[in-house]
């Protein structure tokens, strides 16, 4: 018989009260409601500790106290998380009804340290990994968003360390990058894992990402190579800077 392993998921807030709601049905709607659930928020003022406290059927643990943005959260936690495997979902993400239980058999079947799904935008986009060389598409060749559509094995973080405070806005793909190109096991799971909002802190800062992301992959591949690819998506994505 196969051992399915526990998954926590994690969920950092600040002022989501227009958006929480949504995320807690979701969550709610899980075939499979053996997990844990924590929720760190920094001190937001909308009523979002309301939601959070009206929602302990589902939600196992939580904090209300400043800090230093997304990725100091989530490091708050993963320290807090028991799960193998942790899922980072934001307040404006939604999970699929299945997601919990398809992420366990994926990481059951494969025991890969990192997983990713599919997912959909908006507007209903399917989301996939490009595929492709790394140097080239960086973590998106082997992972979706690094959020509803990438499960991640809890105790990386001891070899790895936790999200760099160096990257705001791309510590996690900072993070996932360097399992991946120390030696990590990577697998695609093709199912859809829920919904992902790309209008998140990510894509509302584009020329901040794409900057980070140019520092994150010259640590790894030729810094000429991209310095050019860094020059290519500026000019591509002008529009949105």
């Amino acid at each position: 018989m196969v051992a399915f392993p526990s998954i926590s998921l994690i969920t950092a807030t600040y002022n989501a009260a227009d958006h929480l709601p949504g995320l807690i049905e979701s969550v709610r709607q899980q075939s499979d409601r053996a997990f844990e659930w924590i929720v760190i928020d920094g001190a937001s003022q909308d009523g979002t500790l309301e939601l959070i406290q009206a929602a302990r059927d589902v939600i196992t643990d939580y904090v209300s106290e400043p800090d230093f943005g997304i990725f100091h959260a989530l490091n708050k936690g993963i320290q807090r998380a028991s799960g193998d495997y942790y899922l980072v979902v934001g307040a404006d993400d939604r999970l699929d009804p299945l997601a919990i239980a398809h992420y366990k058999q994926a990481a059951a079947t494969s025991e890969a340290d990192l997983i990713s799904a599919y997912i959909y935008s908006e507007k209903k986009e399917i989301i996939k990994p490009t595929g492709g060389a790394v140097w080239h598409h960086g973590v998106q060749a082997f992972t979706t968003a690094q959020s509803v559509g990438t499960l991640i094995k809890r105790n990386l973080h001891e070899r790895y360390g936790y999200y760099s405070h160096y990257y705001p806005t791309a510590a996690d793909a900072a993070f996932i990058l360097k399992v991946q190109q120390g030696g990590g096991k990577t697998a695609i799971a093709k199912f859809i894992a829920g919904q992902y909002n790309t209008k998140g802190l990510s894509h509302r800062y584009k020329s901040n990402l794409l900057c980070e992301l140019f520092l994150i992959q010259k640590e790894f591949f030729p810094k000429s190579i991209q310095l050019l690819l860094l020059i290519y998506r500026l000019i591509k994505n002008y529009r949105y800077l």
